[in-house]
């Protein structure tokens, strides 16, 4: 790799990276640690649990929805479909007697049979995603509703037969220890999501409709197939999701989970992914979502309620699609590379070809070209500072000329009106 591509400038890189996949580590450190000096117990074992309890099923539904905002749409519908699912399985159980690896089975089926629906009507029906997901965001709660005749549906207890599933989110030992083995569950999907986004012609496919549908057609991607298969995963995450909230909750109440998608949304926003598609991660999307699952156990620990997670969330979602489009507008930038700028890529050039001739060289003649390449770098910075001080200099002289003729201008404009007034 080059010197210059090695010392490409931090700006640059984040401009190139997205500035949320910087941002949102350390905000996750940083509000960790805030809360475990300023909350009560908030360091403790205990709390660490129920930051992953809070996690689960909206990281489905967000790892979800980040394939679909990548395309360039989105889906206000998956978590009333968690929901659904989760409350269709839980009559199936309770009330048709289905046993349970069948009524897991169904919850996930359910769900994927909604993302289906979703995709129909996007791909093929070409209804905008925000019309359709909204549709069916209404639909799904009335089908819980239906099938539940209004009623809850409550899910066995650890203690029963039938509740072995709740261990695989979460496991109790004899001793009382609580084992999050939920964590394990999201991470190997979100590993399994990673490969697909970036290892497979799926993937692929969905970064290039996401960054321009009609290119990507042009180019021959079936893009009513793959955009298709973005709302099939959705559904599918939300499926696993509806699981994972009969494991955590037991019982799951008629026409719930309206708002659970705006967290998943908002988990994949402050993760990095961009609303207006092409860009996004699945780890970043999950950094967002222990961001706000940090925020939903750390500030009952500091004595506030939980509404006040509903605003500071939606502050720090604010302030992610405020970078996003800070990072989309200095991306679409045609930059014009001053001389000083030049003269530094030229030495960056130079500096890069001297190291190439030292992998042939014997040690003494390697240590006279790395002080040569030391000699280089202290004359290129000097003299790259003095020449960015002389364009500055001469920029402020130009617009101060230009200030200076434009009154002047506008004066001329006065006077020739006076004198045709007169």
């Amino acid at each position: 790799m080059s010197e210059a591509g090695m010392k490409k400038s931090m700006g640059t890189r984040m401009r190139e990276l997205g500035l949320q996949k910087f941002l949102a580590p350390a905000a996750l450190v940083i509000l960790y640690v805030f809360f475990g000096f300023l909350g009560r117990n908030f360091f403790s074992y205990g709390s660490l649990i129920n930051i992953l309890d809070a996690s689960y099923y909206i990281g489905f539904l967000a790892i979800g929805v980040t394939f679909v905002i990548i395309t360039g749409g989105i889906d206000l519908s998956c978590g009333t479909v968690m929901m659904c699912a989760a409350i269709i399985g839980g009559t199936a159980y309770k009330s048709w007697g289905w046993p349970m690896w069948l009524t897991l089975i169904t919850i996930i089926f359910v769900a994927m049979f909604f993302g289906f629906f979703n995709g129909i009507m996007v791909s093929r029906l070409k209804l905008p995603p925000f019309i359709a997901t909204l549709g069916t965001m209404m639909i799904s709660m009335g089908v819980g509703s239906i099938v539940s005749n209004v009623r809850s549906a409550t899910y066995p207890t650890r203690s029963e037969a039938d509740g072995w599933f709740k261990s695989i989110f979460k496991f109790l030992g004899e001793d009382g220890v609580t084992v999050p083995t939920g964590f394990i569950v999201l991470m190997i999907t979100a590993i399994s999501a990673y490969l697909i986004l970036t290892k497979t012609k799926m993937g692929r496919y969905i970064f290039a409709i996401g960054s321009n549908k009609e290119a990507a057609r042009l180019s021959g991607v079936n893009v009513k197939k793959w955009e298709m298969m973005a709302y099939v995963i959705s559904g599918k995450m939300a499926g696993i999701g509806g699981v994972a909230f009969a494991a955590v909750y037991t019982t799951v109440m008629p026409a719930q989970g309206q708002g659970f998608e705006l967290y998943a949304i908002a988990g994949a926003v402050i993760g990095g992914t961009s609303l207006s598609g092409g860009v996004g991660s699945v780890f970043g999307t999950l950094i967002g979502v222990y961001i706000m699952s940090i925020l939903r156990v750390g500030l009952p620990s500091m004595d506030l309620q939980a509404h006040y997670q509903t605003f500071f969330t939606g502050l720090v979602v604010i302030g992610a699609v405020l970078l996003d489009i800070y990072r989309n507008k200095r991306a679409s930038e045609v930059r014009v590379l001053g001389k000083a700028d030049r003269f530094r890529a030229a030495e960056l050039a130079k500096i890069a070809g001297i190291k190439e001739e030292i992998s042939g060289l014997s040690r003494s003649e390697s240590e006279e070209k790395r002080r040569e390449i030391a000699t280089i770098r202290a004359k290129m910075k000097e003299t790259y500072t003095r020449m960015v001080r002389e364009e500055r200099a001469e920029k402020k002289r130009v617009l101060a000329a230009e200030k200076l003729a434009g009154k002047a201008f506008l004066q001329d404009q006065k006077r020739d009106i006076r004198l045709s007034e007169g």
